[in-house]
């Protein structure tokens, strides 16, 4: 599986430890008494774009990992075999994070609460995203009601509506706290879909923030101010017309992206503006061609942002 290398992870452990004093962090946030170099993981479980399966990149999903608690952002097909290849239990996910709704973000959304629950989950699990999660919830569960009345009698397994706990988000603000890591929303923009989140995490070591995806947004820039990692969707504008030359709609979608997405230039800039200290490129748009290597992507970005640029692969880990 790719990973980066254990000196870039203690690079980037440096310089986010070197900014952790600027956090402004809960008082109730205590000095981490485990390791440092093992407090706060990040790792990128799916880095593909678009709705259409990818041969060389799995669907958007993220993990951050906090004391072997996992809180997970988006659920892209495939995010519990994902998971299982990083070496994450799912009975250790306790808090999921939906972006926005579209299918490349939320496909496996229920099959992951039913894929945990139907291994090792005994506690509850808290979803967090826009309306309509608690519907979709709901409907995935009974959707599933077979293998579930099944699984209930034949195993013993509680009621998974018991645990499964979806909180709908409407706009900004702090999302939810608990020992090792505060959350907070900014409203992006990713039209049509609104509202559309991005999402920072501020443990006792690390800051980090999902963009989730958007065009150039001034909040979230402020959002990642001062981040120690911010993990931003990118898209290759000279490769646009290739990926939808076959479409009957190339105009149309084109549009779309143009006006919902961010491109190098573009996330370089915004890196550069709000003063991160690492990049990390993801929902790389096209996110299938296999022409576009990394040296295109970091070529791309570097000229506008000069901080720690990584570019994402499935199953890295910083």
């Amino acid at each position: 599986m790719d990973r980066s290398p254990d000196r870039n992870r203690r690079r980037l452990l440096g310089a986010a430890l070197a900014g952790a004093g600027a956090l402004a962090l809960p008082a109730s946030f205590a000095a981490p008494s485990a390791p440092a170099d093992r407090r706060t993981r990040l790792i990128l479980l799916g880095t593909a774009g678009g709705p259409t399966p990818k041969a060389l990149r799995a669907a958007p999903a993220s993990a951050v990992v906090v004391d072997g608690a996992v809180y997970l952002v988006d659920c892209g097909n495939g995010v519990a075999r994902q998971l299982a290849l990083a070496g994450l239990p799912l009975g250790a996910v306790g808090n999921v994070f939906i972006t926005h709704h579209h299918s490349d973000h939320n496909a496996d959304y229920g099959n992951l609460l039913l894929l945990a629950w139907a291994a090792d989950l005994r506690r509850p699990i808290d979803a967090w995203g826009p309306p309509p999660l608690k519907r979709m919830t709901r409907l995935s569960l009974r959707l599933n009601a077979t293998d579930i009345r099944t699984r209930m009698a034949d195993e013993g397994r509680p009621d998974p509506a018991t645990l499964i706990r979806a909180h709908e988000l409407r706009g900004a603000g702090e999302v939810m706290r608990d020992a090792r890591v505060r959350v907070r929303a900014a409203l992006v923009d990713h039209p049509p879909l609104r509202p559309a989140f991005a999402y920072r995490f501020d443990t006792p070591d690390r800051s980090i923030v999902f963009s989730g995806d958007t065009r150039p947004s001034p909040v979230l820039a402020a959002l990642a101010r001062g981040a120690d990692v911010l993990v931003h969707e990118v898209m290759f504008l000279p490769a646009l017309d290739r990926l939808i030359a076959s479409e009957p709609q190339a105009a149309r979608l084109r549009r779309h992206l143009l006006d919902s997405h961010t491109t190098t230039e573009q996330v370089g800039r915004l890196a550069t503006e709000a003063g991160v200290k690492t990049l990390v490129l993801n929902h790389f748009v096209p996110g299938g061609d296999p022409a576009l290597s990394d040296e295109v992507w970091r070529t791309a970005v570097a000229a506008h942002f000069k901080g720690e640029l990584v570019v994402g692969r499935d199953l890295m880990e910083l």
